[in-house]
């Protein structure tokens, strides 16, 4: 298939510098793309790729206008990373859709389950009594919704998604674990994406939640009574234990993980592979990165670091007093 790049601006919009009629076979990056594709620059600090890009049309921001000029065809636009964004949803809806049934005969839908009849629901999917799908959301292979568990309109879970399982929860006994029974559900709420093979635990008692727009990318745990806030955003593998209530428009690195039972305010933002060990009530990126050690000197350690910048400024001050008594002697 092909576009017209003209048709591609026409449709969402940005300023042309180039020819209307060339025909745009796909995407690709800078360094790949050839006289066909379509690609884009998100950052000034790539435009040595772009001079040497054989993109048959660049998507830059105003900033980049004259050098994308002088290589060729360009098309201009405040965000051009979010114009990429929705040139690539524009090229998926222009694709031939292979037919498939709504539902697939693999599925396995409790009678008392309510599934939307827009909702697609693909092979080996099990939804199970009281569970609910909402309208246009789609659930790849293999995703289990468990009883009692809400997912909202326009969701996609991918391949292996499980939501309800058990949260993890025992109560110590004589030296054994006693099972605390999981009372809750999840609610997953509008034009959520969750990647592969990611768990959401349903409650103890009250729900866990994802509002709406969040986006968990593949084998994130959520566990049980975690409370993700509208918009926010993690990366793979990340981690976020019991109880833990994350604001909206956060964003959780790959890797990291945020400890149980704390808060997260709105606009937090978290490096990969840190730890969250203790509540963040400011918005702000935040970076944790600690060796491994015995707990005890870990603590000690972990403590010593917080105080560094205090004890480098009072150093400073030494040294500039020692000085000061260096010059006085001398001069006597």
């Amino acid at each position: 298939m092909a576009l017209r790049v003209g048709s591609i601006v026409a449709l969402l919009g940005g300023k042309l510098h180039g020819d209307a009629d060339r025909l745009i076979e796909g995407l690709a990056p800078l360094e790949s793309a050839r006289a066909v594709h379509v690609s884009f620059l998100s950052h000034p600090k790539y435009q040595q790729q772009l001079a040497a890009s054989h993109a048959g049309c660049v998507i830059v921001s105003p900033q980049m206008q004259s050098v994308a000029c002088a290589r060729g065809d360009c098309i201009v636009t405040d965000d051009p990373y979010l114009y990429y964004a929705r040139v690539t949803q524009l090229w998926k809806q222009s694709l031939p859709q292979a037919a498939s049934p709504r539902i697939h005969p693999s599925a396995v839908i409790d009678p008392q389950a309510t599934v939307q009849p827009s909702a697609r629901i693909g092979a080996l999917c099990v939804i199970e009594a009281h569970a609910s799908i909402g309208a246009d959301t789609v659930l790849k292979s293999r995703v289990t919704v468990g009883e009692g568990c809400t997912v909202g309109a326009r969701c996609i879970l991918h391949p292996g998604v499980v939501v309800g399982a058990d949260g993890f929860g025992f109560a110590p006994s004589d030296g054994a674990w006693e099972k605390i029974e999981q009372l809750g559900a999840v609610r997953i709420g509008d034009d959520v994406e969750i990647g592969a093979n990611t768990c959401i635990d349903r409650g103890a008692l009250q729900d866990t939640v994802i509002e709406n727009g969040v986006k968990l990318d593949n084998l994130i745990q959520i566990g049980h009574n975690v409370h993700v806030g509208a918009h926010t955003a993690m990366a793979g593998c990340a981690g976020v234990a019991g109880s833990a209530h994350i604001g909206a428009h956060c964003t959780v690195g790959g890797g990291a993980v945020v400890l149980g039972h704390l808060t997260l305010a709105d606009g937090v933002n978290i490096s990969a592979a840190s730890v969250a060990t203790r509540s963040i009530l400011k918005p702000g990126h935040y970076t944790g990165l600690f060796p491994i050690d015995d707990n005890a000197a870990w603590e000690k350690n972990a403590a010593s670091v917080k105080h560094l910048a205090a004890l480098r400024e009072r150093i400073r001050a030494l040294e500039a007093q020692v000085k000061q008594l260096i010059a006085a002697a001398a001069s006597h």
